[in-house]
């Protein structure tokens, strides 16, 4: 700042117009001096590694991995690749789920002997690096175990040395690699088996593909080993869910949660599914998630009898249903509900009598999922308390009673069929792996969705919760969206956002 003297040469020059006028350009002067381009200099580098998991729980991981492969066996896991296009990389589950490192082309060995693994990771690609941000790469070997708990870290050049090496000895019995196609955002394993098959129709299109190169390439390096699947050993294991992947879950079907009662309140006649599906959108992305589990279920009408159709323009019209089903991935993990609601906001006659039923029926089977009970046993209990209820119901159309005699009967059915659950897993996939035909036990987190239809009119209904297990016992952690008809239709008295911010090109 300026500084005033005491000076009679000073105080004869320095008028106090001439003194006040050089104190404000003193100031803006500092003031321009401190200002940059931007607030810092310095670029912000996003996490090389995951936040939301310890070293130690992927450790852990692995361990359960040895112990069940056994000390006379090692295992191998395929790492993603780096899409095609301006897409970001993102690891596949199987990777992911057993070392946290979101590196592309890197393969990784578990060593049931020694209890310990090995990531191979390719070099660091600095063109990229300066145009797209920092990668794991074979340069950071230090870090790498540092930051993720691996026991070594090797360049790609050397796996397959190591291999023949392993095979070659007489230490190993067997080799573990998982047999079924990678899933990844998006790709569940049923959808990449479906999409190979669909592909082998294609005379033009003979490659096996990534992952079936890679199981060849592999049999030819261990053929002196028994090369065993490694993907039940990790399916049961991702069955259970860890307090971090339920937290996770839970942000995740909160977003899916809002994202549907949002679009019930911005329904009126004439929305289109895309105006819904850009609703929930604007949610997930607006809170940091990094895609979509599954392409948007958003039906109207008799479009949602085909249940997994999507794309449709067909607008709402005064008496439709809207089913909507589609959920986000936060941080690796998805969720699944859906909810159905009436275009006009209010459910009639046949609307009411329907959904009615199929509600009566979803929510005593709610009610009786149970810690330590089989999916038998709670479809017995719930047929138990129902049927007396059923048999009071009054229908419109002998058809109505039919469809719904067929369809409680179908329950019956699954009630005698040990092998039957009551629906899927959720976690990494919409359509998560493992086995859940077996008691209810905490850690999993699964969903119920039965499909009640009436052919001849083209009427489907569906509803779909997300269920977590823990010690403390089932919880229903979408029960704050409503699904009881007075609820729903209250929700839709509500302003919506395509009400408050209706944008449109004319």
């Amino acid at each position: 700042m300026f500084i005033l003297m005491k000076s009679k040469v000073l105080s004869s020059i320095y008028t106090l117009p001439f003194l006040i006028g050089m104190m404000i350009f003193s100031s803006f002067s500092d003031g321009i001096a401190q200002q940059n381009w931007n607030t810092s200099t310095e670029k912000e580098e996003r996490p090389l590694f995951t936040e939301h998991f310890t070293p130690q729980e992927f450790a852990e991981r692995r361990n359960d991995v040895y112990e069940a492969i056994g000390s006379d066996a090692f295992a191998i896991v395929q790492g993603a690749p780096m899409p095609m296009g301006f897409q970001f990389f993102r690891q596949n589950n199987e990777f992911y789920y057993l070392s946290g490192i979101e590196s592309p082309y890197a393969y990784m060995i578990l060593d049931g002997k020694s209890g310990s693994a090995t990531v191979y990771l390719q070099d660091q690609n600095e063109r990229r690096e300066y145009g797209e941000g920092k990668m794991l790469s074979y340069q950071d070997a230090e870090l790498v175990k540092e930051l993720s708990g691996i026991d070594d870290v090797k360049h790609i050049t050397e796996l397959e040395e190591d291999i023949e090496c392993l095979n070659s000895g007489s230490n190993y019995s067997f080799v573990y690699t998982h047999l079924s196609p990678y899933e990844n955002l998006g790709v569940t394993r049923s959808i990449a088996n479906r999409t190979l098959t669909d592909r082998e129709s294609d005379p033009f299109d003979e490659r096996p593909g990534r992952h079936q190169e890679f199981i060849n390439h592999l049999e030819e390096l261990t053929g002196n080993l028994e090369m065993e699947n490694l993907d039940p050993i990790t399916d049961e294991m991702r069955k259970i869910k860890s307090p971090a992947e339920i937290e996770l879950i839970t942000i995740s079907s909160d977003l899916q949660a809002e994202a549907i009662m949002e679009s019930i309140r911005s329904t009126e006649v004439g929305i289109k599914a895309y105006e819904m599906e850009a609703i929930a959108r604007y949610i997930y992305w607006k809170n940091g998630i990094e895609g979509e589990g599954y392409y948007a279920l958003t039906h109207i009408g008799p479009d949602a009898y085909m249940n997994h159709y999507h794309g449709s323009e067909r607008p709402g019209r005064d008496g439709d249903m809207i089913l909507m089903d589609y959920g986000p991935v936060y941080n690796y993990y998805t969720s699944d509900m859906a909810r159905m609601w009436p275009v006009n906001g209010t459910f009639n006659p046949v609307q009411r009598e329907l959904y009615g039923f199929y509600l009566e029926w979803y929510e005593t089977i709610l009610n009786n999922i149970e810690i330590g009970l089989t999916p038998q046993e709670i479809m017995q209990n719930a047929l138990a308390e129902f049927d007396s209820v059923f048999a009071e119901m009054e229908f419109s159309k002998e058809l109505y009673r039919q469809a719904a005699e067929d369809f409680i009967n179908s329950y019956r059915d699954r009630a005698q069929n040990p092998g039957m659950g009551l629906g899927h897993g959720v976690g990494l996939a919409v359509h998560d792996v493992g086995d859940y035909s077996t008691p209810v036990e905490p850690g999993m987190v699964f969903v119920i969705e039965p499909q009640f239809r009436v052919p001849e009119e083209n009427i489907y209904v569906r509803l779909e919760d997300m269920i977590v297990v823990t010690e403390e016992g089932v919880e229903i952690i979408t029960d704050h969206v409503p699904r009881d008809i007075e609820g729903i239709e209250a929700l839709m008295r509500e302003e919506g956002m395509l009400q408050k911010f209706d944008i449109k090109l004319e």
